[in-house]
């Protein structure tokens, strides 16, 4: 008689691998998934982080001249204006006071205001000394403190409304070519008010047409160095 034995099937121990095989496969690509997406944004967070860097670098530029001093003294860098097109730069203690980048610098004489004593910005301005008022200037020139520094600079036109009294002050304060400053003249100028100016810097370029570097306008004029602090 024929005898039939029946056990256990292999089909079910088939099935599980193909099942295993199939769960390791799912989670292998869920894993590459992963592994691209979490390195698409590691690469955009590490990509801003060096754009941010860049940006602050660039930020950090220092649009002054560096000039070393000692305890004694303060840096300054100052030009004038370029025609009537470049507006004039004051920098003090290597950074800029006055100029494009702070948006404060205009027409006429800018002017840069500081503690002598203790190097503190006490205040900036320009004065329009071709169709403006020149009593702006001559009040700030009379309420400047005593133990002052004045940085001037010229862009543009610095004379025409500039009066006897005007000049008079900004004489008292070491201006050696203030009397003779004209028409489109450059001039910058480092001062002091009241005690001892022990030094005083000053450039004075004239308006020249048969020379002129632009043709209606003399060329850029700067000067860098250090001034004394007046005395506690």
């Amino acid at each position: 008689m024929l005898q039939v034995r029946i056990g256990p099937s292999k089909r079910p121990g088939i099935l599980k691998f193909w099942k295993f095989i199939a769960a390791a496969l799912s989670l292998a690509s869920f894993s590459i998934f992963l592994l691209q997406k979490y390195s698409d944004i590691f690469s955009l967070t590490t990509e801003k982080k060096a754009m941010s860097e860049r940006l602050k670098k660039m930020k950090s530029v220092n649009p002054c001249p560096v000039m070393i001093c000692s305890k004694e003294q303060f840096s300054f860098y100052i030009q004038s204006g370029a025609a009537n097109v470049v507006p004039p730069k004051i920098c003090f203690r290597n950074e800029l006071v006055l100029g494009v980048e702070k948006k404060n610098a205009g027409v006429g004489i800018n002017a840069v205001i500081i503690n002598g004593k203790t190097g503190e910005l006490i205040q900036t301005g320009h004065y329009n000394m071709w169709d403006g008022d020149v009593n702006p200037l001559i009040e700030l020139l009379k309420t400047t403190e005593t133990g002052s520094i004045v940085l001037m600079a010229s862009y543009d036109e610095a004379s025409s409304k500039l009066n006897d009294e005007a000049r008079e002050l900004i004489l008292n304060l070491g201006s050696s070519f203030v009397k003779s400053l004209g028409f489109r003249d450059n001039w910058i100028f480092v001062g002091g008010k009241g005690a001892e100016v022990d030094k005083t810097f000053e450039k004075h370029m004239k308006h020249d047409p048969q020379n002129n570097k632009y043709e209606f306008w003399p060329e850029l004029i700067d000067l860098t160095g250090c001034i004394p602090k007046y005395p506690n």
